[in-house]
Order: structure tokens, then C-alpha cells, then sequence
């Protein structure tokens, strides 16, 4: 999930937020190149390792372990250090993960550092996302206020997934050329340059006052916060139907493999969703009215599910791209659920709150590619995609519907 504020209705007459106002804050341009920069040097690195895996083991299952491994761990770093983003100023936290992120892959590149110990150390990158990506999301909101903040929402969303295209088709083809360690200086290189964006680009702002508590009860009260409330709940859930819909990433290598096709293949593969998503962000988010985002939702998340399930017939490669492209646009739903959810938490759990919602999907995302991976070690890669589709289509019909009623005013009485 990806923060936001609120997302009130408009009247006709409420000129839209254009996204040239938002880039007119030198804030916001600073964190969003911060993260372009960053999620690009991101998928070198999960490229260059899965490639790498699947090379030489030939398993599906270790491939999709080895990509799963850089969202896993954000069940340690989701609970237990998503708080700092609601402690401590967040730019300052966000600059000091960039700092730790930086020498951990800088140990992957050192010479005779084994797989396993790479992939550990993917699982310690990962670890320090969690706190990075809470006290960004909660610095947009004090950055952009009202509906602003959908539209940097959106613009933050579209320099990931087009950090992602860029990553991937280029990780694949570096990979390929050069190799992996490249990819990984690459990256240990681009956490440097977003250190250096956000110390430049933007002004220290002081966290919200908090309750101060023990560790555990800070958990316990993020846990109950994020389930106890019914809207809050719902808009989580939604977001974590990203892990079914991209079934394809963690199987990208195998997937080409199946289309007798390498690792350039496999960085299209990789590439075409977050494309899609890229281009889908930006029309919903800037042709859409806030109202309407919401009652598009349910609707949306239910198509970019179902979109993949078409890979049950095994098209070959351009249908596939397309397919995949075509979910991403759907799942632009994620801006009005990820701004709906900012919007409801209070700001001084804002940071936590949104943590452990993005912990709650990238655990999903783990635990599902880990099951794709095992599965597609029995049958086709591309049936285990439609099969991942039809289950995620599933469970967004249920969600669209207990959205719906939630939605749904309340009779006067009287």
C-alpha cells in the first residue's frame, strides 16, 4: 500500500488538482526522485539474484524463494519497526535506511560472498524498507495537503512502477551482458543518491506527538488500530490483492523458460505490470474525482485479478506482456484504497499504520509466490499465473461487496 490524505468528494465546481501543482513542491520532487531512483536499483538487484538462482538450480521453487526472500522479511521489520516512523523526525529515518541499505549491498558485491549469504542480505535490506517506506508516506501527507496528496499518491506510485519497468527490462538485460554484480553495485549506488536527495531536498519536519509506550504495547496497539476499524480493515485487505495479481513476477524467469525465452524475456515479464499500473495511476488518479475512485474500487480490483487468469491457455509472449500490462492498469484501484486508508489513521500513528499495512501485503506477497513457486514446480508456470488470478478474483468479489455495504448511508431516523 502507498499512503494518502484525504479523499473527500468534490463538486463539479472544485477545480481538480493538477499534477503540476504537486511537483511545485521541492519537497515532494526531492522524495519522489529519492524513490525513483531507489526502487530502480531494487529490481537490479532482485533480477540479478533470481537470474542467478534459477540458473543454477533449474528449480521454480528456489527461484520464487529467492524473490520472495526480499518480501518476507517485512514481517519482522513491519511489526517491529514501523513505529520509528511516527518517533523520531521522518526524514531523518527515512535518510538513515538509506545509509544502512547502502553497506548492506555493498557487502553483496564484495568478492566471494556466497548465494546464500546474498540472499540473506537481500532479507536485511527488505527488513530496513518498512520503516523507510512509513515515514515517507506519512511525510506526502504533511508535505501535500488535501486532494493533493491522491495526486502525489499517484505520482508516487507511478515513479515505482516505472522505476520498476526501468529496473527490470534494464536489470535483465544487464544481467545478461554484464552479469550480477554490476546490478547489485548499481543499487548499493542509488541508495547513496537518494541519502543525498532527501538531505538536500527537504526541510526537517518534527514527528506528531505520541504516546510513548513499551515496544510490545506500540505493536499491539498498531495490530489493533489497523484491524479493529471496519473501513480501515477492508482498504488493507484490498491492498493486499496485489499479491495475487502479480503472480507473474516471481515466476518470471520460469515463465520464459516455458516460452523458450531468457532473461530479457523474463525482464518484459517482470516489467509489463508495473507498467501497466504506471499508466492506470495516472488516468485514475487525474480524470477520476475522488468519489468516484471510490466507488470504481471494488469494480477495478476484481478485473486486475481476473485479467490473469487468462494465461490459462498459454499465450505466447507479446499476449502475455499485455495481459500482465492490462492487470497493472486495473490495480491503479490501490491509489483510491491507499488514500482512503491515510486518510482514516490519525496522524501520529499515521507512520505505523501504514507499516504494517504494507508489512500485512508484502508478507502476503511472500507467503503466495512462495506457494506459486512450489506449485510451478508441478504444472506450467503460466497455469499457476491463472490460477493465482481466479483465487485473488475470488476474494476481491467479497471485499468489493463488504465495501459496498460499509459505504452504504446510513437511514435517518426520526
Amino acid at each position: 500500500m502507498a499512503g494518502a490524505a484525504a479523499d473527500a468528494p468534490q463538486s463539479p465546481q472544485t477545480p481538480r488538482v493538477t499534477f503540476g501543482e504537486v511537483f511545485a513542491s521541492g519537497e515532494f520532487r526531492a522524495v519522489w526522485l529519492a524513490h525513483l531512483a531507489s526502487i530502480a536499483g531494487d529490481q537490479f538487484a532482485r533480477v540479478a539474484l533470481t537470474v542467478l538462482v534459477y540458473q543454477r538450480t533449474g528449480s521454480p521453487l528456489l527461484t520464487a524463494l529467492t524473490y520472495a526472500a526480499s518480501y518476507l522479511p517485512w514481517l519482522v521489520g513491519g511489526l517491529t519497526l514501523s513505529g520509528l516512523a511516527d518517533r523520531y523526525p521522518r526524514r531523518d529515518v527515512m535518510i538513515t535506511c538509506d545509509l544502512v541499505r547502502m553497506v548492506l549491498v555493498a557487502v553483496m558485491v564484495l568478492p566471494g560472498v556466497p548465494l546464500w549469504a546474498m540472499v540473506l542480505l537481500l532479507f536485511a535490506v527488505t527488513t530496513v524498507n518498512a520503516p523507510f517506506q512509513g515515514a515517507r508516506s506519512a511525510l506526502y501527507a504533511a508535505i501535500l495537503p488535501g486532494d493533493r496528496y491522491a495526486l502525489g499518491l499517484a505520482a508516487s506510485q507511478i515513479a515505482r512502477q516505472v522505476g520498476v519497468v526501468a529496473g527490470f527490462a534494464a536489470g535483465g538485460v544487464i544481467v545478461a551482458v554484464f552479469g550480477g554484480r554490476l546490478a547489485l553495485l548499481a543499487d548499493g549506488a542509488t541508495f547513496a543518491v537518494s541519502a543525498l536527495l532527501l538531505w538536500s531536498g527537504v526541510r526537517p519536519h518534527p514527528p506528531p506527538p505520541a504516546v510513548r509506550r513499551s515496544r510490545a504495547a506500540e505493536i499491539a496497539a498498531g495490530v489493533e488500530l489497523v484491524f479493529g476499524d471496519r473501513r480501515l480493515r477492508i482498504l488493507m485487505l484490498l491492498g493486499w490483492l496485489a499479491a495475487f495479481y502479480t503472480v507473474a513476477e516471481p515466476l518470471a524467469v520460469p515463465y520464459a523458460a516455458q516460452l523458450r525465452q531468457g532473461a530479457v524475456a523474463a525482464g518484459l515479464i517482470f516489467a509489463a505490470g508495473p507498467l501497466g499500473s504506471a499508466i492506470g495511476s495516472a488516468a485514475f488518479s487525474r480524470l477520476v474525482r475522488p468519489a468516484a475512485r471510490l466507488r470504481w474500487m471494488g469494480p477495478m480490483a476484481v478485473a486486475a485479478c481476473l485479467v490473469p487468469a487468462s494465461c490459462l491457455g498459454t499465450p505466447g509472449l507479446a499476449p502475455s506482456l499485455v495481459i500482465f500490462a492490462l492487470s497493472g492498469v486495473f490495480g491503479a484501484y490501490q491509489v483510491a484504497a491507499n488514500t482512503a486508508f491515510v486518510a482514516t489513521a490519525p496522524d501520529a500513528r499515521r507512520g505505523q499504520a501504514y507499516g504494517l499495512a504494507n508489512a500485512g501485503l508484502q508478507i502476503a506477497q511472500g507467503a503466495v509466490y512462495v506457494l506459486a513457486g512450489a506449485v510451478a514446480s508441478v504444472i506450467p508456470p503460466a497455469a499457476v499465473v491463472a490460477i493465482g488470478g481466479l483465487a485473488g478474483a475470488a476474494a476481491a468479489t467479497w471485499m468489493a461487496a463488504a465495501w459496498r455495504r460499509l459505504s452504504r448511508p446510513t437511514p435517518a431516523h426520526g
